[in-house]
């Protein structure tokens, strides 16, 4: 707990509650725990994603791949 005992913690912790009062800290718990439950639907919907945008996104490059250069014209050869 980095050097405090436990009673420094419960003092601090009532110095807060004085200063900001519990109703005050009731909603800033309710805040951040809709904050949690937001990000966690969030996250498990965006692992369902659609599936026509993950066929349309193509695959990464395998690493040490090189993009297909467009053939040029041969200088030298003429038609």
């Amino acid at each position: 707990m980095g050097g405090l005992s436990i009673w420094h913690w419960l003092i601090v912790l009532v110095i807060v509650a004085l200063v900001f009062g519990t109703k005050r800290l009731r909603n800033i718990g309710e805040d951040v725990g809709a904050a949690i439950k937001s990000f966690r639907k969030g996250m498990q919907d965006g692992d369902a994603s659609d599936p026509v945008q993950l066929k349309a996104d193509p695959p990464p490059a395998a690493p040490g791949a090189t993009a297909e250069q467009p053939a040029r014209p041969d200088p030298e050869r003429r038609d």
